[in-house]
């Protein structure tokens, strides 16, 4: 094993797997941190891995990649897992783990790495997304491997091999483990290991509590060309920007806070909390979008299909034939999915005041309860109704 790149956020687990690694693989570890929207600044990574003694090392900006090719393809179905979670997790690591593979590629390593612990789904996601890109790689996953099982064990390592940790954030650290990017950021362990335990307030980062939100409502307008927001309130704005713009409005009335117990695929129950303003708004109004402008069975089709695709993603099979055969799908039925729905963001609530679309098949002349000029005549639903009473009406005879 001469070259590994690693997954590094510079943080305490990371900044311990560079030196595990060099000393248990005699390897070169390359590091490659990626700015997929967490709203921290990832240049430190870049001193803490020279530091390290790393002499490559990948930096890079993919939050319009990961909005445009990841998160928005993913909201075209209106996906959802277990009927709660928008998936911000699970979508970001089919990119993370494609760089991965590239970087691996470009330097020449015999291997690719990452921080995930043996009992989550990410090492799954890493590993099957990595696999489906190349099917030789190899992965590393310490966590699997070392006798390292608690965070005090970490510091500890830390301080015997002259790893220098910054205590004084130590210290000032959120004991949730986290994750953070542009379409949500999750809270887990500490006092929510107990699922019957209300989260602390300070815990929410991203939304202010309901009661707290502004006592005036916001109205908002969004745009959508083929499925995908394009503008908001009339300003055009790249897929990034939409989110960024969408999770400080959102935010701000308190608006995507999610408490939930999932099914891993590894096969436990999680308790984990949620903040996502923006895809909250995002699929409320997507959904608002389709129900003027798709076919009734087209619509009714993509939401029986729909759990299958987000169980797809959940479980780390982005990159599988499935998956891409659905999307295609998909995609296909955006191409009417264009127009303008406008949103009422009050106190935690996101409500659909408006929609209009040139595709909208939505005929006032006809839905309407005044005259409608023989638009629809009323007694075509006689034979309607006794075509489909048939097989009742013969189960019911005696």
């Amino acid at each position: 094993m001469n070259k590994v790149v690693l997954a590094y956020s510079g943080g305490l687990d990371t900044s311990i797997i560079v030196k595990w690694l060099q000393d248990t693989y005699k390897c070169e570890v390359v590091t490659f941190t990626a700015n997929i929207g967490q709203g921290e600044e990832v240049e430190p990574a870049r001193a803490k891995a020279v530091a390290a003694g790393v002499k490559e090392i990948y930096i890079e900006d993919l939050r319009e990649e990961f909005a445009r090719d990841f998160v928005f393809p993913m909201l075209r179905a209106n996906t959802i897992y277990e009927g709660e979670y928008l998936l911000g997790t699970s979508i970001a690591r089919p990119l993370i783990s494609k760089r991965l593979v590239e970087i691996a590629e470009e330097v020449g390593a015999d291997a690719i790495s990452h921080g995930a612990t043996g009992k989550g789904n990410d090492q799954v996601r890493f590993e099957l997304n990595a696999y489906a890109l190349n099917a030789d790689i190899q992965v590393i996953a310490p966590w699997r491997e070392w006798d390292l099982s608690s965070r005090e064990s970490l510091m500890n390592y830390a301080q015997e091999n002259g790893i220098e940790i910054d205590h004084k954030k130590q210290s000032k650290k959120s004991p949730y483990s986290m994750d953070a990017n542009l379409l949500h950021i999750s809270y887990e362990g500490d006092v929510l290991e107990d699922p019957w335990n209300e989260p602390e307030e300070d815990m929410w980062l991203w939304t202010v509590s309901p009661e707290n939100a502004p006592n005036k409502a916001e109205y908002v307008e969004i745009t959508f060309e083929r499925g995908d927001i394009v503008a908001i309130n009339g300003k055009s704005m790249s897929p990034a920007s939409v989110m960024e713009d969408l999770n400080k409005r959102a935010g701000g009335h308190g608006i995507g806070r999610d408490d939930i117990v999932e099914n891993r695929f590894v096969g436990m129950k999680s308790r984990g909390c949620y903040e996502t303003p923006a895809g909250t708004v995002m699929l409320k109004a997507h959904r608002a979008m389709e129900s003027l402008t798709l076919d009734r069975e087209a619509a009714h089709l993509k939401d029986e299909l729909m759990p299958k695709y987000a169980e797809m993603i959940y479980n780390g099979f982005w990159f599988a034939p499935e998956r891409e055969m659905l999307q295609a799908a998909i995609n296909q039925t955006q191409e009417v999915v264009n127009g303008v729905v406008r949103l009422k963001l009050y106190k935690g609530n996101v409500s659909i005041v408006g929609r209009k679309s040139d595709n909208s098949l939505f005929s006032e002349k006809i839905a309407t309860f005044e005259d409608d000029g023989g638009a629809y005549n009323q007694k075509d639903a006689a034979g309607f109704i006794k075509l489909n009473a048939l097989r009742l009406r013969l189960k019911s005879l005696k």
